[in-house]
């Protein structure tokens, strides 16, 4: 079980945030990844309008997890509206308490910092150092 990376993606759908935490998916040039990850929000919007029911009062979430060849991917939908996507090997258990843990680093390190901007792509190394030690247990 891999932790092959994680994406952060804003309301607006701009990426804020990505990082590899292993070697085994080739690296991307950063416009390859802006441009997956825009795709991906798109998607995402797109298959929440397709939702043939939505139940009264509950939102509807749309895209939520997706796989390729050997490795997947994992969507967390924030009540703000942003998006994790927690990229994987398959197959993979735990991803849903791997993405509130992720959640919660992000609220106490990223959303509680005074001088961060929402919409703005994250520049904390608590954020940073969190995730790494949470990954690193992750894929050990």
């Amino acid at each position: 079980m891999t932790i092959h990376g994680l994406w952060v993606i804003s309301k607006a759908g701009g990426l804020v945030f990505s990082r590899s935490y292993s070697d085994v998916l080739p690296p991307q040039p950063v416009n390859t990844i802006l441009t997956l990850a825009g795709i991906l929000h798109g998607i995402h919007a797109i298959t929440a309008k397709l939702t043939p029911t939505p139940i009264p009062g509950v939102p509807v979430g749309g895209l939520e997890s997706f796989e390729a060849e050997g490795w997947g991917g994992k969507v967390f939908l924030t009540p703000t509206g942003t998006k994790f996507v927690v990229l994987h090997s398959i197959p993979q258990t735990g991803l849903d308490e791997l993405m509130k843990r992720i959640y919660e680093i992000y609220s106490d390190a990223v959303m509680k910092n005074p001088f961060h901007t929402p919409e703005m792509p994250i520049n904390s190394s608590l954020f940073e150092t969190k995730l790494q030690t949470l990954m690193s247990g992750v894929n050990a």
